[in-house]
């Protein structure tokens, strides 16, 4: 991203993972031009064998369509990997797939028992206004982000996924949705029988585009950007309602040198912010602890949905016989001032810095196997395990 890559790999990752109560992720591999699916997933695993001290898996990343993707899409379900990622957007970094190859995809999906995540923002519209504002970067600083993003960018793209979704019968799951439109276009099209889940992250949750003005306001930047405060309430209502089904973190750590690369035009920022390590205090603390969701709420959210989502319950997402003992102890009375200099993620600055926590795992066991025991690292990276996954149970 922008020249530069994550300051985050997966040891520092899966490490602040455990500190923040997270037994399980599930990363991606992002195919290149040229390259086949199983390429991409070899070099992905092969950073995160080794060094990952909890479990994980992987969303198969398609970025170059053909007939024959097909049959790959087949073979990784047949592996038991049955979720795959496609991005409606980065046409000029060759990520995107146009709305035939995710036509072909949802169809090959509803055929392989798979399910297709997308990212959803309207390319050409995008390149439009980012061309608009980059001459007025000086102008309006890292505010340009937030105003060549408006949220139509976000929702026309989420309602046009829904409509492959709906006419090809497969199961769409729409990742980071940061807009309040966004979460009553999936609330309408669950309503009337289409098969899609909504995703949210905490930073569309609890920052606004507000930050954007501020001198440092280029560090919290991201794809999509932050909205506004009116959004927060809406996506806060839509997670109470049932009407998104799971919070994640889309985690893209980058340190102030690398932000500080965009030099005043905010097209050069690493878009991504550091979050795997703050997700589930910061929706304790301000979904349970202000009354926003239930306790259960949260289980579902961040534990139990995804793992059925995506092919892992009951392994995963629950406490019953043969089922992974993957528990986080947890102090709902603890309190913390969050400060990135206490946290484990690899990165000199928190997009949550000195927010006021009340509530933090103490203790984390992954399988039976305390990873973090009385907030002191008791693992090691040889004990994570990929997951082979089976197609996902509907919610």
């Amino acid at each position: 991203m922008a020249g530069t890559v994550s300051c985050q790999d997966f040891r520092n990752g899966t490490l602040a993972a455990a500190f923040g109560g997270v037994t399980t992720i599930i990363d991606f591999s992002t195919q290149q031009k040229g390259e086949t699916l199983l390429a991409s997933f070899n070099s992905r695993l092969e950073e995160m064998k080794g060094n990952c001290c909890i479990d994980y898996s992987l969303h198969i990343g398609i970025t170059d369509w053909k007939e024959k993707t097909k049959q790959e899409m087949a073979d990784f379900v047949a592996r038991g990997l049955p979720s795959f990622k496609m991005f409606m957007i980065y046409r000029s970094r060759g990520l995107q797939s146009d709305d035939a190859a995710l036509f072909e995809a949802l169809e090959e999906a509803k055929k392989l028992g798979a399910i297709i995540s997308v990212h959803a923002e309207n390319d050409s519209l995008l390149e439009l206004f980012i061309k608009r504002y980059q001459p007025l970067s000086k102008k309006y600083g890292a505010y340009a982000h937030a105003l060549s993003r408006p949220d139509f960018i976000e929702e026309e793209a989420v309602l046009r996924a829904i409509k492959w979704a709906e006419v090809t019968g497969g199961d769409l799951y729409l990742v980071h949705l940061s807009s309040g439109k966004s979460a009553l276009a999936v609330k309408e099209a669950r309503n009337r029988g289409v098969k899609v889940y909504g995703e949210t992250c905490p930073q569309y949750l609890l920052l606004d585009d507000s930050l954007f003005l501020k001198p440092f306001g280029h560090l919290y930047a991201s794809c999509p950007q932050i909205k506004k405060k009116k959004d927060n309430e809406i996506l806060w209502q839509a997670l109470s309602k049932g009407e998104l089904q799971v919070v994640a973190t889309d985690t893209c750590t980058f340190n102030k040198a690398q932000k500080d690369l965009w030099g005043g035009d905010f097209t050069k920022i690493p878009y991504g912010l550091p979050g795997v390590e703050t997700l589930l205090p910061l929706i304790y603390t301000y979904g349970v602890g202000e009354k926003r969701i239930t306790t259960h709420q949260l289980i579902s959210l961040l534990s139990t949905n995804p793992a059925k989502i995506f092919g892992l319950y009951p392994r995963k997402g629950t406490i019953q016989i043969n089922s992974d003992a993957d528990l986080v102890i947890f102090n709902p009375a603890q309190k913390i001032n969050l400060s990135y200099k206490n946290l484990k993620t690899n990165c000199d600055w928190s997009p949550y810095e000195g927010f006021q926590i009340m509530g933090y795992p103490e203790s984390v066991i992954c399988r039976g196997k305390f990873v973090i025991r009385d907030n002191n690292f008791v693992g090691d990276f040889n004990w994570g395990n990929l997951l082979l996954r089976s197609p996902y149970a509907t919610l």
